[in-house]
């Protein structure tokens, strides 16, 4: 193992020798993570034999895990990276790269599968095969972030080319791909989806976050090509999702829970990542869209970094102020429920941020919520507000630094000597465990490493944004309806519900909500849905674009004021 730090104590050393250490780590893993990366994409990459132009491999990964596919979270994530990197004029030679995936995404948009058609529902397939099919195995589908992800990375090229004066393949070859992306979002964002993990489906902040952002972003460029008979609309479901987005704050706890169900605490990286990846820096420290240095994101993180201090061996002696290993949330078993790469650097990443930010204002601010972050680093600090230039600011700024610091320095020491990164690394000895090469580690390197150096992306518009004093979809008063019918199929059959209210699409069938066959012949979907109001609905099965109802008559709820309910149907 690659040892930088000497002893799980050695991580609460001097600033000075600790950005010692940290900078030998970034100026040997920066070129082994970009490596890394680009060996995971088609069809030149030298692991990823067998995928096609543009495809990203999650990891070369075939037995436990079989990581061999291409998600489109982690291919939004990874693409998003390096037109990061294009566009800043780090390395013009990536520009073939993004073409290819361009191409690619387009061609995974219009394949037929499990979750529907490109018009019934399946942009929210999480997963393809690597050339180009689709994987029709059982999986927790739909997940509602990877449109939301695409067009977020699509749209970043779209303003590079617009500025560099080629307007023609915007219009003509990304607004399709995007503008189906963000029609998605549009008509789907309060419906349930699995969220980040693939193993919850309810509301998930992380899907939440980036789909505000998406239509925050559609909505600029579609004026800006002249697209604009969907900017109204882009931006009334903006609106909502902003308003949703605060439902997940929970004030006494002092975080922000992850996901609507699933019966954890909702503690979650899902959180951190969700503010790392909307970081707007002109928008400073915006609590309305949970900004990295905002005083409710920074309460988050320090209640998520705490969960784990105790039940990590590798974090066992490690001072209370001082960082640890991460990993999804404290309840994971997940290969044995380990840090992750990207989760610890990701806390780092927040707090590089956070710091940009701060430096960009001039001062920064102590509120009661964000209190208890602050005194870690000074305990006798108050709520206030510091100018750069008093000591309580310098004080708190280089211990945060030092502090970020920490996090990049724990993944450095279980990080092998060669460099690779995995999935995870193991809770008692730090070995390194499950999928090798995972891209979206080596790409969660390459952002943090970026971040520390204050690089930041373009604004998406998180600025001056208002909560608007009432909201529609399911921002209002809701409850989560689980619609559960026991239905056989045949092959390429899926079952869809369809009812009375927009939530359900409104008895139009191409609106209709996809269900999941996880627990065949059971199939499952919980929608968000209007509270105390009379709903009807029924089911229908589609079949290579024939769509099939069940029987009259429409089936009737009533739903509670509060709380959630269940139905237990049976195909009629």
């Amino acid at each position: 193992m690659r040892r930088f730090v000497l002893s799980a104590l050695a991580l609460c050393v001097s600033v000075v020798a600790q950005s010692s250490t940290v900078d030998s780590y970034i100026s040997t893993e920066s070129p082994i993570a970009q490596a890394g990366l680009l060996a995971n994409i088609g069809p030149d990459g030298s692991k990823s034999s067998g995928a096609y132009p543009g495809v990203v491999i999650a990891s070369p990964s075939t037995t436990n895990p079989d990581y061999l596919y291409t998600w489109v979270r982690d291919s939004s994530l990874v693409f998003k990276t390096l037109i990061d990197q294009f566009t800043a004029g780090n390395d013009a030679s990536l520009r073939t790269l993004i073409d290819d995936f361009t191409t690619a995404e387009a061609a995974i948009q219009q394949i037929t599968n499990p979750s529907g058609s490109v018009s019934t529902g399946g942009l929210g397939e999480p997963k393809f095969n690597i050339n180009e099919t689709a994987f029709t195995g059982a999986w927790g589908r739909p997940q509602r972030d990877g449109p939301a992800l695409r067009s977020t990375a699509l749209i970043t090229y779209a303003n590079w080319l617009l500025a560099n004066n080629n307007a023609s393949y915007v219009s003509n070859t990304l607004w399709p791909i995007i503008k189906l992306d963000l029609d998605y979002v549009s008509n789907n964002w309060n419906q349930s989806t699995f969220d980040l993990w693939e193993e919850i489906d309810s509301s998930s902040f992380f899907t939440t976050a980036v789909q505000h952002m998406s239509l925050r972003q559609g909505s600029t460029l579609a004026t800006a090509i002249g697209q604009t008979s969907v900017v109204s609309g882009y931006n009334t479901q903006a609106d909502n999702l902003l308003c949703f987005l605060q439902s997940y704050w929970n004030p006494t706890g002092g975080y922000i829970t992850a996901n609507t169900g699933g019966g954890r605490s909702g503690i979650d990286a899902n959180t951190v990542l969700a503010s790392i990846h909307t970081f707007d820096v002109d928008a400073g420290c915006d609590a309305a869209t949970f900004q990295p240095c905002s005083d409710v994101a920074l309460s988050n993180l320090k209640v998520y970094v705490d969960s784990f201090r105790s039940i990590y061996s590798i974090n066992s002696g490690i001072a209370s102020d001082a960082a640890v290993a991460t990993g999804r949330y404290p309840e994971d078993v997940y290969q044995g429920g380990n840090p992750w790469y990207l989760t610890t650097f990701a806390v780092a990443e927040q707090l590089y941020d956070s710091l940009t930010a701060w430096s960009k204002a001039g001062s920064l601010n102590v509120t009661s919520t964000s209190l208890a972050f602050f005194q870690q680093f000074s305990s006798g600090v108050t709520a206030g507000s510091y100018a750069s230039s008093t000591s309580t600011y310098s004080t708190l700024t280089t211990a945060i630094k030092n502090f970020a610091d920490g996090f990049i320095a724990v993944d450095a020491t279980y990080t092998p000597s060669g460099g690779a990164l995995a999935e995870q690394y193991g809770r008692s000895n730090g070995t390194p465990v499950s999928a090798v090469d995972l891209t979206w580690s080596y790409a969660s390197a390459l952002t943090v490493f970026a971040a520390r150096a204050g690089n930041v992306s373009a604004s998406w518009g998180a600025a001056g944004l208002a909560v608007p004093a009432t909201c529609s979809g399911n921002s209002g008063p809701t409850v989560a309806v689980t619609f559960n019918v026991d239905a056989t199929t045949v092959e390429g059959e899926n079952i869809y519900v369809s009812g009375s209210v927009g939530a359900l699409g409104n008895w139009d069938t191409s609106s209709a909500i996809a269900m999941s066959a996880a627990n065949y012949p059971t199939w499952s979907v919980t929608v968000n849905v209007t509270a105390s109001s009379n709903i009807q609905y029924k089911y229908i099965r589609i079949q290579n674009g024939a769509v099939t109802w069940e029987s009259d008559p429409n089936n009737s709820i009533t739903t509670p004021a509060s709380g959630t309910y269940t139905t237990n149907d049976t195909w009629r």
